[in-house]
This record gives C-alpha cells, structure tokens and sequence, in this order.
C-alpha cells in the first residue's frame, strides 16, 4: 500500500489536522492503518503462517487530538508464511480441523503520512466474532 499526497491535500494547522469528516478521514488514512495492524499481528504472532484480513467488522475515528482509529478486523491464517512478500494475493488456508479465523481489536495513533504508527492496545479472541 502506498499513498502520494500533495501537500494541499493535507489542511495542516499547527501540526494537526482541521476537522475533516470522520468519513473522509477513514477513507484516506484507514487501509494503510489496518495494514500496519494485520503487520503488528503477523510479527507478534507464534504461528509461521501469515493471517490477513477476512473481514473488517466495525472501525471508527477515536476522538483525540491527531488521529487515532480503532478496529475490529476477522483475520485467516494463509497458506503463506508470514515473512513471504506477496501476503495479499495469498490463498486463505482451508482446514476443517482448526479454526483458521481470530477476531482482533486494535487501536492506533497513526500519521501515515508520515507512515508513523503507533499500537496502543491490541486484543485478539480465536473465531468468529459473529
């Protein structure tokens, strides 16, 4: 993932941002802040396999100074390995015998312009947050 922004595209004041709508906001910042989580996941995770998003559940624009989201991802172990380079384009891995699948909450202050990202809290459950 890899954004190129103008400086006009970014209404700085003071070093934080004016007030865009939430909306605006999660659809500009939010997939390079959910990629950097699947990352934290994948790295502090015992399993050689790689997960990767099956679903984003709910996400939200925390209110704070800066920007700081939270979220709830489903998340599949792959067939790959977590350090391979292609982890995207990777098959899920199909397995009747082992639940496959991790709800995960995440918060994160982010600057992705910056590509800045900090993980405040992060809690997973095995299976299906449905």
């Amino acid at each position: 993932l890899c954004c190129f922004l103008s400086v006009n595209t970014l209404p700085l004041w003071a070093g934080r941002l004016l007030s865009p709508t939430n909306q605006a906001t999660l659809e500009l910042y939010f997939p390079a802040t959910v990629e950097y989580a699947v990352h934290v996941f994948n790295q502090r995770s015992q399993d050689s396999n790689a997960y990767k998003v099956v679903r984003i559940l709910r996400s939200w624009k925390e209110p704070a100074n800066g920007i700081v989201f939270s979220t709830e991802l489903q998340l599949s172990r792959t067939r790959c390995g977590k350090f391979d380079e292609d982890i995207e384009n990777c098959p899920f891995q199909a397995s009747p015998d082992v639940n496959n699948t991790i709800t995960c909450f995440f918060t994160i202050d982010t600057e992705p312009w910056r590509t800045n990202f900090q993980l405040l809290n992060n809690t997973c459950s095995e299976g299906s947050a449905e």
